[in-house]
């Protein structure tokens, strides 16, 4: 598969209500959430007040982490501060609806910081309807004062479930490999861990080895990813709270001894179980591994290449790329190994399948020619492909937590060769957007949303 070459080629916080919602009439403010382009939802965020000077640095810093995270969104359009023509003083009161509604503000989010006698952040918010003036949530969230940013994250998530009926996705972090070189110009891959918006970066890996193609535990504290320390492919696992890293098999896995090689580990919706494709004497079969026992299970048997396994999010299932017919394509099976069956049937390449959280499609790359793309199936093989996004190079999709967006390796040629970087995209193949990384970038990976 495109991947293998790749590989070959480089060896106490709380939330409640602040206080009770009006009552409300008429019908409730939402924003409609389709597949396709939609026209983006105004909204009015003003600075959050305080008491002090320093408290309202704070609370103008989570305001606007919010616009942009609703902006970045493509689902919300934040109304420029300049244009508003009352200032919120006290969010314990009806705001001037009217002043809201003239400069086009379908919603207002006011919000409160201050620091409480334990030395705690407490950030408290209301949003409100402005056309049916009513409030439509009201809620508070506490933790320590270096912890502004996910509390603006977790504020962020909040309005995006109430105004779409979706969970949210912005008090999450992702990972990815930060492409460089070392002292002497050899390529170099680490691993970097940072928040959905860029924010907070840090690296998790070293110069002395290759890390590549990480991979998110649902359970938030693991990674794993695949290294050549070794000399050879080998899949590792990768605490995240602790630091400790491990190799995933040793010399009593006679499954991948002499020479052979583990790649493309993915987490079980339980968490404590992988799958992964293993290859031994040129051909790679696909494995589930007890995280708890160390066993191995094979999978598959074929002739031809099976890898980049992907879980359905009940774990019953296993979609996953082959070769066997040809060209790679895409395959479901049980999450046992039976009933193995093709569900992609269009011309090209098929590769990297990713199963989305919601369980109704797969994401998967496809290679025509030299253009690559990015599309969607239904997990079925039923209807259409959708295709979101089509350049000169591209490569791992990536789900949100809430199956709304996709990020993705983007190649752009350059004189000096090819340059990586990470994308997202939304499921209508619309909201393009780059994701800010230290350098080249690629292989990212999306948490679920934080604890």
């Amino acid at each position: 598969m495109r991947f293998l070459a790749r590989l070959a080629a480089m060896f106490t916080m709380i939330a409640a209500l602040a206080a009770p919602a009006l009552a409300q009439s008429g019908s409730p403010l939402v924003v409609t959430v389709t597949d396709g382009n939609v026209d983006p939802f105004p909204i009015a965020i003003t600075d959050f007040i305080a008491e002090d000077a320093q408290s309202a640095e704070t609370g103008a810093d989570i305001a606007r982490v919010v616009t942009n995270n609703l902006a970045n969104s493509g689902l919300f359009a934040p109304v420029s501060q300049d244009a508003f023509i009352e200032d919120i003083t006290n969010i314990d009161l009806r705001p001037r609806f009217a002043d809201w509604r003239i400069i086009n503000a379908s919603a207002l989010l006011v919000g409160r910081v201050s620091i409480d006698e334990q030395g705690r952040l407490l950030v408290a918010f209301r949003l409100w309807d402005t056309a049916a003036e009513q409030q439509l949530l009201g809620m508070q969230f506490t933790s320590v004062p270096e912890n502004w940013r996910r509390l603006a994250h977790k504020v962020s998530d909040a309005i995006y479930e109430r105004l779409t009926g979706e969970s949210g996705f912005f008090d999450t972090r992702i990972v990815y490999v930060s492409e460089g070189e070392g002292p002497n110009g050899e390529p170099t891959r680490r691993l970097v861990i940072m928040d959905q918006d860029g924010a907070n970066p840090s690296f998790l890996t070293d110069r002395s080895y290759m890390a590549l193609l990480p991979n998110y535990s649902p359970t938030n504290q693991q990674i794993t990813y695949v290294s050549f320390r070794d000399l050879q492919a080998t899949s590792y696992l990768y605490d995240l709270q602790t630091g400790r890293q491990e190799a995933l098999f040793d010399s009593s896995n006679a499954a991948i001894t002499g020479g052979g090689q583990s790649l493309s580990a993915r987490f079980h919706p339980n968490g404590r179980e992988l799958v992964m494709s293993v290859e031994r004497r040129g051909r790679h079969d696909l494995y589930g591994f007890d995280l708890r026992t160390r066993a191995l299970r094979q999978l598959t048997s074929n002739p031809s290449d099976d890898t980049e396994p992907t879980y359905s999010p009940d774990g019953r299932q296993i979609a996953f790329a082959s070769n066997r017919s040809g060209q790679p394509q895409i395959y479901v099976m049980n999450a046992d190994g039976t009933d193995q069956r093709r569900i992609s049937f269009g011309p090209g390449r098929y590769t990297s399948p990713v199963w989305s959280p919601r369980g109704d499609l797969i994401a998967f790359i496809k290679q025509q020619g030299s253009m690559f793309s990015l599309g969607v199936m239904r997990a079925d093989g039923t209807g259409e492909e959708r295709i979101l996004y089509d350049g000169y190079f591209v490569d791992t999709p990536a789900w949100s937590p809430n199956g709304r967006m996709l990020l993705f390796t983007r190649g752009d040629y350059s004189a000096t060769g090819t340059r990586y970087s990470i994308w997202s995209v939304d499921l209508g193949g619309f909201n393009l957007r780059r994701l800010p990384t230290q350098g080249a970038a690629s292989d990212a990976a999306w948490s679920p949303l934080l604890d």
